[in-house]
């Protein structure tokens, strides 16, 4: 999926709250901006995807700050607000593959450019779908053997778990995470720190610090489990964005909230629907 014009506004939000993040330092911070707001003039293109521009405004703000991270006390209060939901919602959800299902998807409704009350408030709501492919993805199950589950953001590890859990009682899954950070994605290192790692099984890296996945940057490991993939479940926006510019295999099932227009216009969904979608 390729930049639209409201993009622009949402990656110079970006510049600047990655700024505010990476440093208290109000000279790095203002060298930062414009080194990021360089970095979005010269690659802003129809041509382009976010999430290319995203990564090296990332890139970039990392490198004038010296902040590796920028986004690891945000991530790690998500992480502890998802920690102390994660009991109250399960009871809200079925321990079928419906209810697995929503569990999972409700909790993108975490995003770092949300305010915290209005995450919680989403979450505590049982989801619906605005399209809903679910019943042809569990079919699918019965035939596959392996499955790439693609994570999104650190704190929805814990509501994955139990939809993970399902899948395998069908098939090999392999949890996918991000090498390095990057906004609020999960890493190797987040779970580790949540305790979860025999629990999920097989944990892989994409290789990259991106969000979503850009496949000249990822690891051959990635690229490997990815083509040999029966099917590929996939949380989030960025995989959206990035995956949507492969051919249509069928292979591939979305599970994310639409939180922005660009996304939900090219779906033909209200901001903020959640999908379950097979492509």
């Amino acid at each position: 999926m390729k930049v639209s014009q409201e993009c622009y506004k949402c990656l110079q939000g970006l510049v600047c709250q990655a700024a505010e993040l990476a440093t208290q330092d109000a000279l790095l911070r203002q060298n930062a901006i414009g080194e990021g707001m360089r970095i979005l003039d010269s690659e802003f293109s129809y041509d382009q995807m976010s999430i290319v521009i995203a990564t090296k405004i990332h890139e970039v703000v990392k490198e004038v700050t010296h902040n590796p991270d920028p986004y690891r006390v945000m991530k790690e209060k998500e992480m502890a607000i998802a920690r102390k939901l994660y009991p109250e919602i399960r009871l809200l959800y079925k321990d079928d593959f419906m209810g697995c299902l929503k569990l999972a998807t409700a909790a993108n409704a975490i995003d770092f450019f949300r305010e915290p009350k209005l995450i919680v408030d989403d979450m505590r709501r049982t989801i619906s779908f605005a399209i809903d492919d679910s019943q042809r993805f569990e079919a699918g199950l019965k035939g596959a053997s392996k499955v790439l589950y693609l994570a999104d953001n650190a704190g929805e590890i814990y509501f994955d778990l139990p939809l993970l859990k399902y899948i395998r009682q069908f098939a090999d899954v392999a949890y996918v995470v991000k090498s390095l950070p990057v906004q609020n994605d999960a890493t190797l290192v987040d779970v580790k720190r949540a305790a979860l790692e025999s629990e999920f099984g097989k944990v892989i890296a994409t290789g990259t610090a991106t969000p979503g996945i850009i496949f000249p940057l990822a690891s051959a490991e990635f690229k490997r489990e990815f083509e040999s993939a029966d099917l590929i479940l996939a949380k989030g926006m960025g995989y959206y964005e990035s995956l949507t510019e492969l051919p249509r295999e069928g292979k591939f099932f979305y599970c994310f909230m639409a939180k922005c227009k660009p996304v939900a216009r090219s779906l033909g969904i209200p901001v903020n629907s959640y999908v379950a979608m097979q492509w």
